[in-house]
């Protein structure tokens, strides 16, 4: 494999044929002015909107929205000279890189950059204008700035906290290549600033207009050069600590871990031999970034097609501070994967005798239930398409929407076993014994994979159903079959898998089908993944299950906004639970039913209430509705950012506040006792990011407000008395 990256070799200037083009389009552009930090972001980003602008005498594109700056200078090719936090003023550029890199037929080409640059430690403007382009290189060809265009055609049709779509400005770079063997291969590299966030996406796309087909091995589509996160003589790159003041995350995630940093599979960090005057003595700082598939693509590209990499999102961080980066990263959720805070109340019924589904249904509508998920375990095959199997279906989902319910099932694709033809071959013993995640599981591109996505996509298209909990594929599985129609070989079965699991999920995101997907696939348009839980813990006590969900609660909602996590609470018999686990019959353990609603419903998290039925008396009935009622009323408060108070330890109070500075209720604090006495606490309640600065008026439950004076540190005292193993709530307004 060659690798055009001139290290030692010959650097030739090269100016674009279409220099003067891309030059007369930039002077066009408005001249960026700087402007000053007026709001917190998270607070009120309606100040800082996207722009692409221009300076230097029109040397350099400025993309920015106030909150943050990328500038990237367009002659004698392109490459990004700054990128900067505009609140901190910190710097992520110490040493040019390409903008892209591309891998065709074995052949390592770089999209864009600039050399010249000697010392790697830092960067000064006074170099740039010194710096030239390698004749090898894809050369900066064009441009073209649009407003941002959405990925996913979004179809909301549940309740939502953020109805819209995200907005901005989208700069496209065109490049091509002056070698003969590339004559007709272009690459465009996308860049999209968003309004209100300190955030850029990046993403590649690659278009053969040659006469023979082209092999991608590889896209790369980031590179970055950045400042180290610390400084140590000796220390390999896996012990060294990676830059945490610029986040990134991409569209390949999957590990079944329920968390994004064990899931991102093609987030790189590498050495820089280059930068010869770090401290560590054998150059293993951890400082240059890639962003590129693991296991890489290894696809063919026909004549006439387009192929797109991976998306990446580029989040600039202004603190250490784990809230409010975890209140960062939600945000930036809601913003570009709106579809995230869709939130539907569901219950998870174990039987699909069309009497048992309507009964619920009816109780569903009585209770103020929204969905009706028909469970695993509860006879639901999307599979079957036969004209009776889907006759059964429609008449029911028609029937719930008689009632103004939604109606979904479960659908399971791993850890199954279908045949030695379908299943996942392992590609160290060759058999499909041992090589899924989960033991045995099919592989999603062979025919009977591609005809199981295909019945899912008739079963729901045509009965109408509302969503799709999906257990599985868990990509991870590599195969090695080379008779598998949809892949070649083990070099393309990830990613081939990948993009039809995605592809699947846009498909339903678009059509308005509500997503539980077992992976972190948010970004491609999955709603809902497990706010992360272990199974049989639901086979414990209920007393257990009560202080654990909340610590699952406290601990899976750092980075994760409460609507993108699913909880678990057995009606009925899971896991091998005994009597003292489950909940029915409901009416004997009515105070532990409404406590673990309470608790998920005041944390904005849905659970699963798995079971026959939702209620078993009037009493029941009520309280159901009491809490579903309290629920609805708070609604947009209780989905909103939390803020983390004090871990559920079982010993003393544990609680969460919810805050949101646009709405009337600028908080909403959920405190709970798990010990056998009644105690009283003073808090302090931290309430800067609920807008508040002088005052807040506080009230318990529904009781009396009460005015409290917010401190410097934008916090109050408050005292509460707690009763024995009970809760209480507090509104801020």
């Amino acid at each position: 494999m060659r690798f055009y990256y001139p290290l030692f070799g010959l650097l030739l200037l090269v100016f674009s044929t279409n220099g003067q083009a891309i030059t007369t389009k930039i002077q066009k552009l408005p001249s960026y002015q700087p402007g000053k930090i007026t709001t917190d972001w998270l607070i009120n980003g309606n100040p800082y909107q996207a722009k692409i602008q221009q300076t230097t005498g029109s040397k350099d594109l400025v993309l920015t929205n106030g909150l943050i700056l990328r500038r990237i200078r367009v002659s004698p090719n392109a490459a990004t000279i700054d990128y900067r936090n505009l609140a901190t003023n910190e710097q992520y550029i110490r040493s040019v890189r390409p903008e892209a890199r591309i891998e065709l037929d074995g052949v390592l080409y770089n999209i864009g950059g600039l050399y010249g640059q000697k010392e790697h430690a830092y960067l000064r403007e006074e170099w740039v204008n010194g710096f030239t382009s390698e004749a090898s290189d894809f050369q900066l060809n064009d441009l073209t700035i649009a407003p941002l265009t959405p990925y996913v055609d979004w179809k909301p049709t549940t309740w939502t906290m953020n109805t819209r779509q995200p907005t901005g400005q989208e700069l496209t770079l065109h490049f091509t290549s002056t070698l003969p063997t590339l004559k007709g291969i272009s690459v465009d590299v996308h860049y999209a600033i968003y309004d209100g966030i300190p955030v850029l996406a990046k993403w590649v796309t690659v278009q053969n207009g040659s006469n023979r087909a082209l092999k991608i091995n590889q896209i790369t589509n980031e590179v970055l050069a950045t400042p180290e996160e610390e400084s140590a003589v000796v220390g390999s790159l896996e012990q060294m600590e990676k830059p945490r003041r610029i986040y990134f995350e991409n569209n390949y995630a999957y590990n079944n871990a329920m968390r994004y940093e064990l899931s991102d599979q093609a987030t790189h960090w590498k050495v820089d031999s280059n930068y010869t005057s770090q401290v560590n003595y054998n150059y293993q700082t951890p400082c240059v970034v890639e962003i590129y598939p693991k296991a890489g693509m290894n696809i063919s590209l026909p004549p006439g097609a387009t192929q797109r990499s991976i998306h990446t999102y580029e989040l600039l961080l202004d603190t250490y501070d784990r809230e409010r980066n975890g209140l960062s990263r939600r945000k930036m959720y809601q913003a570009v994967a709106p579809w995230t805070t869709q939130n539907p109340v569901f219950m998870h019924l174990v039987s699909t005798d069309p009497v048992k589904v309507r009964e619920v249904i009816d109780q569903c509508k009585e209770t103020g239930y929204e969905m009706v998920i028909l469970s695993f375990g509860s006879g639901l095959n999307m599979e079957d398409t036969s004209a009776a199997n889907i006759s059964k279906f429609k008449g029911l989902v028609d029937y719930a929407h008689s009632k103004g319910v939604k109606l979904g099932g479960y659908s399971l694709f791993s850890s199954r076993r279908i045949s030695d033809e379908v299943d996942v071959i392992d590609p160290v013993t060759g058999l499909p014994d041992k090589g899924a995640q989960f033991g045995n599981a099919p592989c999603l591109a062979s025919q009977w994979g591609l005809d199981y996505l295909q019945k899912l996509r008739t079963f729901i298209s045509q009965t109408g159903f509302d969503l799709l909990e999906h257990d599985g594929p868990y990509p991870g599985d590599l195969c090695a079959s080379t008779t598998h129609v949809g892949h070649k070989g083990l070099e393309d079965s990830r990613w081939v898998q990948m993009e039809l699991q995605k592809g699947l999920y846009r498909w339903l995101n678009e059509r308005g089908v509500y997503i539980n997907a077992p992976d972190w696939y948010f970004l491609d348009g999955t709603h809902k993944i497990a706010i992360g839980y272990r199974e049989v813990n639901f086979s414990l006590s209920r007393e257990q299950q009560k202080i654990l969900n909340r610590q699952n609660i406290y601990d899976g909602t750092w980075e994760k906004s409460p609507s993108m996590g699913w909880g678990f609470v057995p009606l009925t018999k899971y896991q091998g639970g005994g009597p003292e686990a489950i909940l029915e019959p409901l009416s004997e353990h009515l105070t532990d039913y409404k406590q673990l609603m309470v608790q998920y419903y005041g944390a904005g998290v849905q659970a699963c209430y798995r079971g026959p039925r939702l209620y078993d008396t009037e009493a029941t009935k009520s309280t159901v509705k009491e809490v579903i009622g309290w629920y609805k009323k708070y609604r947009t408060i209780l989905n909103s950012d939390l803020i983390h108070l004090r871990r559920p330890d079982g010993r003393d109070w544990d609680g969460i506040m919810h805050v949101n500075s646009a709405l009337k209720e600028k908080g909403f604090v959920m405190l709970y006792n798990p010990t056998k006495e009644a105690v009283t606490r003073t808090l302090k309640l931290p309430l800067y990011y609920t807008g508040l600065t002088k005052n807040a008026s506080i009230r318990e439950q529904e009781g009396k407000v009460k005015l409290y004076s917010i401190n410097r540190n934008y916090e109050v005292e408050i005292m509460v008395a707690l009763p024995a193993e009970g809760y209480t709530w507090l509104v801020i307004e």
